[in-house]
């Protein structure tokens, strides 16, 4: 067998394993010491290439960022900063129709920029915002479907874990990354805003029969900057010290978490069982992510032994389907691993494979990311897998509330996703713009 031929092997297997319910990582390290065996001739020198793979990166700064931005998540959620963020967007929408939807959508945004992480924000404001919607008037389908829709934000709005994995694996700048992301995340962000107060108009019996809320939730000015100015302060601290050249990524996510845990012990809201609770799933959740990026490595390097990318390159140079008809098509396959895989394991698997096509092509890999970003989290609403709306049934109170009712009541907001999808493929400018490209 030529690598060519080993490395698709591994590929299918990989594929095969993952599917069959193996862990991630796992099935990429077996493959890519299989492979790399298979290649080489030698299990020590397979053994030797893939530790390599790990040790530089582990050695790498930005494995550095994971664990401080994922710390800092955590820290907010604990300290209840999501429900004082809940109450400001809800005080400023409540007057619109579908006000405590669009309320969620605006918490969950600015949620978004002090995380990171979609899973803090959808067990956040599933405890948060469902109950206060269904007890409002709101149908349950429609209420996680708006928790669900808007709990992607974080993956978009920096700082974004994914878009932090999308960097390590590209070596593109982080604070590009973040800064790309702005106004899509703020675009999709509409998108839902705009979307909940339509469907509240022509669609009322899918959202329900809410009644007006804006008596009881309206804030005094003194009220609104007490629960609204720390969160913008620390939003501010964090981008804006990356964007101002203050600090580098790894040091805003340590800044970060310095501040959350100061916001935390001033507002008297974070106990210390609460931060013990915090640094375990900080290490649990660092653990597992730095786990996949090392694998990633590993199956990466196997690839590049093998030439399977260079081979798809020249099968795509020689197919004349051109830059579109890859990038469509790469899109495709992304939102449908998303029915079936998680998207840090979509981003690991697929962008080693597909960047040495796009490379060639001098693709704005800034960019790029940005629409692959958007077409993984595509994958979090879509069912079966769809790991937000598991995430979301975990925590729930309600036992009545089916997943078919929390994937039925997100799927409009996975279209809205796939029509901003659609305007950053056409206007780059919408992911470059600020970067001044």
């Amino acid at each position: 067998m030529t690598p060519f031929d080993i490395g698709l092997v591994c590929l299918a297997a990989m594929v095969f394993l993952v599917l069959a319910g193996l862990y991630v990582p796992i099935a990429l390290m077996l493959c890519s010491f299989a492979g790399v065996w298979a290649i080489k001739g030698s299990p020590l020198l397979a053994a030797k290439l893939l530790a390599l793979a790990a040790n530089d990166t582990i050695a790498s700064y930005y494995f550095g960022v994971v664990p401080l931005f994922v710390l800092m998540g955590f820290i907010v959620s604990e300290a209840g900063i999501g429900r004082d963020a809940y109450d400001v967007a809800n005080a400023a929408f409540s007057r619109l129709k579908g006000g405590l939807g669009v309320g969620t959508v605006g918490a969950n945004a600015i949620f978004a920029a002090i995380t990171g992480i979609s899973i803090a924000s959808a067990a956040v404001f599933t405890k948060i915002a469902v109950p206060e919607m269904i007890r409002h008037g709101y149908t349950p389908r429609f209420a996680v479907g708006v928790v669900a829709g808007s709990s992607v934000l974080g993956m978009l709005i920096p700082p974004s874990l994914l878009l932090i994995l999308y960097g390590i694996l590209t070596e593109q700048s982080i604070g590009d990354l973040f800064l790309a992301g702005v106004l899509p995340g703020l675009l999709l962000a509409l998108f839902f805003g705009a979307g909940v107060v339509a469907m509240a108009v022509f669609a009322p019996g899918f959202v329900g029969r809410p009644v007006d809320t804006s008596a009881r939730t309206s804030l005094t000015p003194s009220q609104a900057a007490a629960k609204g100015l720390p969160i913008l302060a620390l939003i501010a601290f964090v981008l804006g010290g990356i964007y101002g050249g203050l600090f580098t990524p790894v040091e805003a996510g340590a800044v970060g978490a310095i501040g959350a845990l100061a916001l935390g012990l001033a507002k008297r809201t974070l106990t210390l069982r609460g931060l013990w609770s915090v640094l375990v799933e900080t290490g649990l959740v660092t653990a597992s992510i730095c786990f996949l990026i090392i694998a990633a490595q590993m199956y990466s390097r196997m690839l590049a032994f093998s030439g399977v990318p260079m081979q798809f390159g020249m099968l795509v140079a020689e197919g004349h389907i051109g830059f579109w008809g890859s990038l469509l098509a790469f899109l495709g396959v992304i939102i449908l691993m998303g029915m079936i895989l998680d998207s840090s394991s979509i981003m690991l698997i697929f962008v080693p494979l597909m960047l040495p096509v796009f490379q060639p092509m001098h693709v704005d890999l800034v960019w790029l990311g940005i629409v692959t970003v958007i077409a993984v989290e595509i994958g979090l609403l879509t069912p079966p897998f769809g790991i937000s709306v598991y995430v979301i049934k975990s925590t729930l109170d309600d036992k009545s509330i089916t997943l078919g009712q929390i994937f039925t009541g997100a799927a409009p907001f996975a279209v809205m996703m796939l029509a901003v999808l659609g305007l950053v493929l056409v206007f780059p400018v919408l992911a470059t713009g600020l970067l001044g490209r």
